[in-house]
């Protein structure tokens, strides 16, 4: 049977409706939307066909194919004309008893041969599938918005879920031209589990009074090398939706401390400042907003000659790149470490999980994904430090091309913190079985725009990086937020000799 002979239902007709239906169409199916409320499965074919004129416009799709996709487009009246549908997609509200009455009702309409899917992003599909009479044709297909242009598909088997139905939802996927990921039901699946730190750890700092939202941002796109920063990310999302994943991928987890949500964004929600579609969110939006300026210091000298103990381990790009701005630099020893000497006496190092207040004249510069591709470092010191020694290391990276933010004294500062949690996170699914090394980190390039998956992150970092900071981070915060998992324990772990008495 041709893609031309399966005709695709789509249930729900909102923007992911839409979006599901629209990647079904151009793949060839035939496709009927059915929506609970009369009339909005016509406007809804209308307005799919006008982003298929669009598309025309673009050149991304010929006339003949725009015509006889929308001829392949149908609305329904009822949820009786989705009979003779080989698959549904549902995308309707995020309420748990919505999506069992409709798959209940989907039950006595379809063939037994039909695959049942949702596109829920929050909840469970064993639940969801639980009250069905064959759970085992049910399946999550979780799509990203906006559907025709994100590639990822997260392929969900629930606890009743058979392997065939799974299989035949991700080789449709697949056929759709999307990159299907297989995974287990586990609250937030895959992506929204793993992706939880990089909002926790940017609104923790924030809380903190580390720094302002436009800095944490920066640092993230800038140095972490992430597409967008959390607090704009979440204002183009709509704060209360990243909330109420936020919280229902806690709750999910018992409300696991790792999963906190935000007391800031709480407070948004709250005030309805919701983002982008308020109007304000984290930063204001319309034609008179001014957008807020990260933190950057001003023009200092750099050292005429550093002292470099090790070869700085992650950060070891650093010293060719002192060198070519003029820099002299001198290496001591071969020991690893991640320590710079500056002419000041004061000492330069890599975020570790510690902080600058226990420590003598000690700054403290942020992971960045690449050091050379970098254009902004933030730095972390305490009101102890010597002024001197903080103007050598802004004068350093400045002459590195660097812009430099300085921060509050924040242990594991902003990227540091947010990469250990996110491979910390991966490791733990990846033990539990939720999906493959592979497909985590395509799930997590892929599905949010991550510029590395974080278990190659991990290795790139080296095998004790994470766990070693996340230790130095649960020791100052006990709370259990960032305690490393076993998974990450034993990953990092090297065994010990031992030395027991004969």
């Amino acid at each position: 049977m041709t893609a031309h002979d399966r005709l695709v239902g789509v249930v729900g007709t909102g923007t992911m409706g839409q979006g599901i239906a629209q990647v079904a169409l151009v793949a060839g199916h035939p496709v009927r939307l059915y929506d609970a409320v009369p009339g909005r499965a016509r406007s809804a074919a209308e307005s799919i066909a006008a982003r298929l004129d669009r598309l025309v416009e673009k050149g991304r799709m010929d006339a003949a194919g725009r015509a006889a996709a929308v001829a392949r487009l149908e609305p329904a009246q009822t949820l009786g004309e989705l009979a003779p549908a080989t698959l549904v997609v549902e995308a309707v509200l995020e309420r748990l008893d919505v999506k069992q009455d409709l798959f209940r009702e989907l039950e006595d309409v379809v063939a037994e041969d039909c695959l049942l899917a949702t596109n829920t992003s929050s909840l469970s599909v064993t639940a969801i599938g639980g009250s069905l009479r064959r759970p085992g044709r049910f399946v999550g297909l979780h799509f990203f918005n906006p559907a025709p242009l994100m590639p990822l598909v997260e392929v969900v088997s629930g606890a009743a879920t058979d392997v065939t139905a799974a299989t035949r939802a991700y080789e449709t996927a697949r056929a759709w031209g999307k990159t299907p990921v297989a995974c287990a039901d586990t609250p937030g699946f895959l992506v929204n589990r793993i992706a939880r730190p990089f909002y926790a750890e940017a609104f923790a700092v924030y809380e903190e009074q580390g720094a302002d939202p436009a800095t944490i941002d920066a640092v993230l796109r800038e140095s972490g090398g992430f597409r967008m920063g959390p607090f704009e990310l979440t204002d183009l999302i709509g704060q209360d939706v990243n909330e109420a994943v936020t919280r229902s991928v806690w709750e999910g987890f018992f409300q696991d401390a790792k999963f906190r949500p935000s007391l800031a964004q709480r407070r948004l929600v709250e005030a309805g400042r919701l983002g982008r579609k308020s109007g304000q969110g984290w930063y204001a939006y319309g034609e008179d907003a001014e957008r807020p300026e990260p933190h950057t210091a001003g023009p200092a000298e750099p050292p005429a000659r550093v002292t470099v103990e090790g070869d700085l381990e992650s950060a070891g790009e650093l010293i060719p790149m002192m060198r070519e701005a003029g820099i002299e630099v001198v290496q001591e020893d071969e020991d690893k470490g991640t320590r710079i000497v500056l002419p000041s006496g004061g000492q330069l190092v890599q975020a570790d999980g510690q902080t600058s207040i226990e420590f003598r004249d000690v700054v403290y510069f942020d992971l960045a994904v690449d050091y050379r591709r970098a254009t902004r470092i933030a730095l972390a010191t305490s009101q102890e430090s010597n002024p001197r020694t903080l103007g050598e290391v802004v004068g350093l990276f400045q002459a590195l091309g660097k812009e430099v933010s300085v921060i509050g004294d924040v242990p594991g500062m902003i990227v540091a913190r947010t990469v250990a949690r996110i491979i910390d996170l991966a490791h733990d699914a990846l033990a539990r079985g939720v999906a493959t090394e592979g497909d985590i980190d395509t799930a997590m390039r892929l599905g949010v725009n991550y510029p590395l998956g974080p278990l190659e992150w991990g290795r790139r970092l080296g095998r004790g990086w994470a766990c070693g900071l996340l230790e130095e981070l649960h020791e100052r915060d006990p709370s259990g937020r960032h305690a490393p998992s076993l998974a990450l324990f034993r990953h990092s772990y090297t065994p010990k000799k031992w030395e027991g008495s004969a």
